[in-house]
């Protein structure tokens, strides 16, 4: 295990890069609008293909860094329930259900699990091939009745909240005891992952997520900023929407600003807990370039 990740978020004043950025006459293609006529859309299988090329040029697993900052970010994780159940991204005590649309990347996933120093906890990890952008998830993870229990659970606790207290345990207990499915996780984390859907599909793709969480569950969001330095590398050829654009692998990228984010997540049902630009300033090693990151952070919950 590495040494532990010192957390910085505000290097540097995202609107004064802002500021900066549209006063610079060589970058105004960036946002320009749009010509929604152009034949830039992608099929979904093309998306899904492009990224499993990706992981299959990456398979050592040397490309992908460990995101030590990850439980100073969204400390929940540390702090959630043993055998709390989160879809994606977890820790040792608790239920962790993965998604790829790339086998690669799961069978390197099977892999690492397989030769952890903590094998005793290997079969809390559950690993399935997903594309979240184009399909529902699978009925297992949470089935229509219990989807239906979670709307009514919402709907009873506008009514009577003490009563739902009570219900809310039983349910629980009852989900746990369940043979239909999971019943349905407490976190879901979109960590650097919706971005690379289509625009369109968003609101999709977040809707899934919502329908899988419990009430009072939390969804953990982390992606890419409006004027990061990875956007502001892009030729003109290369924008395949307002804010999107594809790489030469075929795989896309969305460039996201806080009202977008609150906008997608709110539009879905979820409840807004936190929601910022982390501004890091880092250097390259190898050239001593300074380089200025932009993420989203997002923290938003299911009403209860």
């Amino acid at each position: 295990m590495g040494r532990e990740a010192e957390y910085f978020s505000k290097d540097f004043d995202w609107e004064k890069l802002k500021q900066e950025v549209e006063s610079n006459p060589s970058l105004s293609y960036h946002f320009q609008p749009f010509d929604s006529i152009s034949p830039s859309l992608s099929s979904p299988s093309q998306d899904s293909q492009a990224w499993n090329q990706f992981h299959i040029r990456h398979s050592t697993g040397r490309f992908f860094k460990e995101r030590r900052y990850l439980l100073k970010e969204f400390p929940e994780l540390l702090s959630c329930d043993e055998y709390s159940k989160v879809l994606e991204n977890g820790r040792d005590n608790i239920i962790i259900y993965a998604c790829d649309c790339s086998n690669e990347a799961l069978e390197r996933a099977n892999k690492m699990i397989e030769v952890s120093i903590v094998g005793s906890v290997a079969h809390r990890f559950h690993l399935f091939h997903y594309d979240f952008s184009t399909s529902g998830f699978p009925k297992w993870l949470a089935c229509d009745s219990c989807k239906g229990n979670f709307l009514q659970k919402q709907h009873d606790q506008f009514s009577d909240a003490k009563e739902n207290k009570d219900m809310s345990l039983n349910n629980s207990s009852s989900l746990r005891e369940s043979n239909c499915c999971t019943g349905g996780v407490d976190f879901v984390t979109l960590i650097f992952t919706l971005s690379a859907a289509p625009l369109h599909r968003m609101p999709a793709v977040i809707r899934e997520c919502f329908s899988v969480l419990k009430p009072g569950g939390l969804l953990l969001f982390r992606d890419y900023g409006l004027y990061d330095m990875t956007m502001l590398r892009f030729e003109p050829d290369k924008r395949v929407g307002f804010r999107e654009y594809m790489r030469s692998d075929g795989t896309r990228s969305y460039f996201f600003c806080t009202d977008t984010v609150r906008d997608l997540f709110t539009g879905s049902g979820f409840n807004e807990l936190e929601l910022e630009y982390c501004c890091v300033k880092s250097t390259n090693r190898r050239t001593g370039k300074s380089m200025r990151r932009v993420w989203v952070h997002g923290k938003f919950q299911k009403p209860f």
